[in-house]
């Protein structure tokens, strides 16, 4: 017998505290022997994700990870996912169950039934979903070969979709998770148990579609009420409607039409459609005759720029004469730019623009006079002259564009009578499977790795730890003025991961065991594995796509 299997193993907890446990132990157990003040969904040993169902085999670091941290909310959302499924299999055996894209702080769930549910339906789920975390089910882990993975799916279930993902990956083996009846796959760790599943509200939107949140990393654990979000809702649905009629509902059939040779009729379908919103967009403020301002928000990596720089072409053709302004222009000289709770520079509170200067420029242009608009540098940290020098036309119309547009104080002199609100962001409709969809946060993440190595000589490690910050910054001065929006334009393109695989792949392979951040960058290599690479050959110079990639027309 080897002496590894009968000699302790020493485990480092990220706090220094040192512990010896038997070879073999499951990583559960050791989790409960750690005192947390949060319920454990899963873990990182010496930087990789592991679920508890693991075992410990050699001496090792250990983070344990709960809801509150980037990859256990995602642990958490997959885990919740099952429960939701389960409970409708338990109530409505002849129903199925389909998610088809997050919100903020929530995720959209559509059932297809033989009739629409009533909100007592709805309360017995609730029940049924808190009994479950009650009694505290195991959720059970399954490693199957892939040819018996792919035969479940393809002859049992008769769920094609999920097949051919499987046949995608080329892994030898796959990961199933069982609760009870229920087999099923998230792309994601699962929890090892039921009961700490507890934080979840679901809400019902009539005709069989719900909303199910639960406590993102940034909520301290606490489930926030739900904001309506029917503006997002719609554009999803016009995406999603979009690819039903191009029958391109998944990211296989993208695959398909890579297979066939015929991606590029696909890739000029996706741009003359984005193309089109942007049209119409402008083309309805302009009708409108009132609309002076238009203000242009949306988190890193949405595109602002681009859908600014289209809307005033667009504008330009319906007579109007655009004036762009970034508010980024607008920065504090980095000296006096404010600072967070931990004393480093906060580039996303409002206060990071200087206000008091933007006031009174804004201002002196409305009232008739030519100002000089600055430029940002943000190598240096300062402003510059550019020797931009704007004024006003009687049919000029003014875009303002920047994370903070849609906050009435960032320009509070302008009346909402004569302002039309845009927010961007890339919902993108296209889904895995049925079970399974495209994360919004994890697009616009890739997005930002293939840019800032591009643009800033940035690496992997680097885009990410202030990855967190920018994410706890939108939650702070973004998403709660989302509702507020007139349009939200939808600045994904159904084919984008392939483009970007080519570009995200060999950095992220390039992130070293011993970093902090190799379970993202595997996390997210494992998710290209499903996409085929595009060619960016068949990208147009003028795509939104460029403005990370680069190749732009005006790059």
């Amino acid at each position: 017998m080897k002496e590894s299997v009968l000699k302790d193993c020493t485990i480092t907890f990220k706090n220094g505290e040192v512990i010896k446990f038997p070879h073999g132990t499951p990583f559960y157990k050791i989790s409960k022997a750690y005192k947390s003040k949060s319920q454990i969904v899963g873990a990182l040993v010496n930087n990789k994700i592991v679920s508890l169902h693991e075992r410990i085999e050699d001496d090792c670091t250990i983070e344990f990870l709960d809801i509150n941290s980037k990859t256990g909310n995602k642990i958490y959302l997959a885990g919740l996912k099952m429960i939701f499924e389960y409970a409708f299999k338990r109530l409505f055996p002849k129903a199925t169950v389909r998610y088809l894209y997050s919100l903020p702080r929530g995720m959209v769930a559509e059932i297809d039934y033989e009739k629409y549910l009533t909100k007592t339906d709805v309360a017995e789920i609730n029940k049924v979903m808190s009994k479950i975390v009650s009694d505290n089910h195991v959720i059970e882990k399954l490693i199957v070969a892939n040819n018996d993975g792919i035969d479940y799916y393809d002859k049992q279930l008769k769920n094609k979709v999920k097949a051919d993902n499987i046949r995608n990956i080329t892994d030898p083996t796959i990961v199933l998770y069982r609760l009870d009846d229920i087999v099923n796959y998230y792309y994601s760790e699962m929890p090892y148990s039921t009961e700490v599943l507890s934080k979840f509200e679901i809400h019902y939107l009539g005709k069989n579609n719900f909303v199910l949140s639960w406590p993102t990393e940034t909520d301290n654990g606490v489930t926030k009420e739900y904001v309506g979000y029917d503006a997002v809702i719609e554009s999803y649905k016009n995406g999603k409607a979009w690819l039903d009629t191009m029958n391109i509902p998944y990211i296989n059939d993208v695959n398909r039409e890579i297979t066939k040779g015929k991606i590029n009729n696909f890739i000029k379908s996706c741009e003359l459609n984005f193309n089109l919103e942007i049209n119409e967009t402008a083309k309805e403020i302009a009708k409108r005759g009132n609309i002076k301002c238009v203000m242009i928000a949306g988190p890193t990596s949405s595109g602002k720029t681009t859908v600014t720089k289209r809307l005033a072409n667009y504008f330009a053709i319906y007579g109007l004469d655009p004036i762009v302004i970034s508010l980024d222009d607008y920065f504090h000289e980095r000296k006096d730019n404010p600072k967070d709770e931990n004393g480093e520079y906060d580039f996303e509170c409002l206060q990071a623009i200087d206000l008091e200067l933007l006031t009174n420029e804004m201002v002196k242009l409305f009232n008739g006079k030519q100002i000089s608009v600055p430029k940002f540098n943000f190598v240096t940290g300062s402003k510059e002259i550019s020797g931009k020098k704007i004024q006003l036309k009687e049919n000029s119309i003014v875009l303002f564009e920047g994370l903070h547009a849609l906050n009435d104080e960032a320009l509070p002199m302008i009346s909402d009578l004569i302002k039309y609100k845009i927010y961007v962001s890339p919902y993108i409709p296209l889904c895995l499977d049925q079970h399974n969809y495209i994360s919004l946060n994890d697009l616009r993440l890739i997005r930002r790795i293939v840019r800032d190595f591009r643009t800033r000589g940035y690496t992997v490690n680097e885009t990410i730890k202030y990855w967190t910050k920018v994410r706890n910054g939108e939650e702070k001065h973004i998403i709660p003025y989302i509702h507020q929006a007139n349009k939200i334009i939808n600045t994904s393109l159904p084919y984008e991961v392939g483009v970007l695989k080519v570009f995200v792949e060999p950095l992220l392979y390039s992130v070293p065991s011993d970093s902090k951040y190799y379970s993202e960058s595997r996390k997210l290599l494992s998710f290209l594995k499903q996409f085929f690479a595009i060619n960016s050959e068949y990208i147009p110079n003028d795509s939104i796509l460029r403005e990370f990639i680069g190749g732009a027309i005006d790059d």
